[in-house]
């Protein structure tokens, strides 16, 4: 399992994690698309902006391979702003390679992405 170095363990001053110490010795846990409901909790949300501005600071536009990102919080952007950059794609694979989707990003985290093309 790679693990990203330099990249936040979780949101500063919450519980919100953003990446696993280590590999699931049961299995690894798959990636879901995951609804996000129009009456999610501002902290959720705060949660969502700030993993998907720690992923653009990180990767940009470019593939990246899942690692020790948390797939609970990927959940949360998969299949609108993070999406498969590989087919098939293994949703319960370390090795799993995603790539931001700008535009839906854009569209989703309009403050992430201002001045940034």
């Amino acid at each position: 399992m790679l693990k990203h170095r330099g990249f936040p363990g979780r949101l500063p001053g919450t519980d919100f994690q953003f990446t696993i110490r280590r590999a699931n010795p049961k299995g690894v846990t798959p990636i879901t698309r995951r609804e996000r409901f129009r009456d999610r909790k501002p902290a959720d949300r705060r949660a969502d902006a700030a993993f998907m501005e720690a992923l653009w600071q990180n990767f940009g536009d470019q593939p990246f391979e899942r690692g020790n990102l948390d797939a609970g919080r990927l959940s949360w952007l998969f299949e609108r702003e993070v999406i498969a950059a590989e087919d098939p794609f293994d949703p319960a694979s370390y090795d799993a390679l995603l790539v931001i989707d700008a535009d839906a990003a854009r569209m989703s985290f309009p403050d992430i992405f201002d001045g940034v093309r």
